[in-house]
């Protein structure tokens, strides 16, 4: 399989993740859980929201949750992908602050110092802790102090956490709504309110960056399915596909840097 990127980082902290490199292919029609901030080191990518539509250029771009859409970035010699859980403060105020009329061109000057410093760290090789601090300082140019006029409940919050530890056993409706004190009905009716997504696929994303990350730290793709909670590599790959718009193998990754001796 032609591989989709050149050179894959992921870096993941609490409410979010994030791919850094150089997209060879196009990235098909897909559609996920978490809103999508496109940033280009320079130059312009291009969003689809449609095989159909002529696209929007961009050098900073957004993606409404479960939004289908497509990404070029072909011309583009480094590109962030960086996903935002939409549950979250920051997810509720880029939703507020941007995302009324679905996929959309963002000046680029609104996050132009936090780019600089986060391209440097990549090219720098700096490690995870590093990284994720770079990558979560756009997202904090982009929402600044800016609080929500909706929060998420402390019950689904509670709950997020619970299946984040659990991703690696069997989380089901009922074991996840004892952890909150719900009956299993309305806390599937609370979690849909919430979330905007089914528990069943919210899990199946949650797996899917787990997966990433575990493949990031060099764990065979097969295993890192296993670990992640999916039954094998070829579900961890089908759920990729659909989710992202393509399986891991279409990834050439590279091992986590250690920089500084920082795991």
């Amino acid at each position: 399989m032609t591989s989709l990127v050149g050179d894959l980082r992921f870096v993941r902290w609490s409410g979010g993740c994030a791919f850094l490199g150089t997209w060879v292919a196009i990235v098909p029609m897909h559609s996920h859980q978490a809103i999508q901030v496109v940033l280009t080191e320079a130059g312009e990518c291009l969003l689809r929201d449609s095989d159909n539509s002529s696209g929007l250029s961009c050098g900073l771009g957004i993606v409404p949750s479960r939004q289908p859409h497509s990404l070029d970035a072909t011309s583009i010699d480094l590109c962030m992908v960086l996903f935002v859980e939409p549950e979250t403060r920051e997810g509720r105020a880029l939703t507020e602050s941007f995302l009324a009329d679905g996929i959309a061109a963002l000046p680029r000057e609104l996050v132009a110092s936090a780019a600089e410093v986060l391209f440097s760290e990549f090219r720098a090789r700096r490690g995870d802790p590093l990284m994720a601090n770079a990558v979560q300082g756009v997202v904090h140019a982009l929402t600044g102090e800016v609080e929500p006029a909706v929060i998420t409940d402390e019950r689904i919050l509670r709950a997020i956490d619970y299946i984040n530890g659990h991703l690696d056993s069997d989380v089901t409706l009922d074991t996840v709504a004892a952890q909150v004190f719900l009956s299993p009905g309305r806390f599937r009716h609370l979690f849909v309110e919430q979330t905007g997504i089914g528990l069943r696929p919210f899990i199946l994303w949650r797996r899917l960056m787990r997966s990433w990350e575990l493949a990031m730290e060099g764990v065979p793709l097969s295993t890192a399915a296993h670990q992640a909670g999916f039954a094998d590599s070829s579900h961890l790959a089908r759920t990729s596909k659909r989710t992202i718009g393509a399986a891991p193998s279409g990834w050439r990754m590279s091992a986590t840097p250690r920089a500084l001796g920082i795991a």
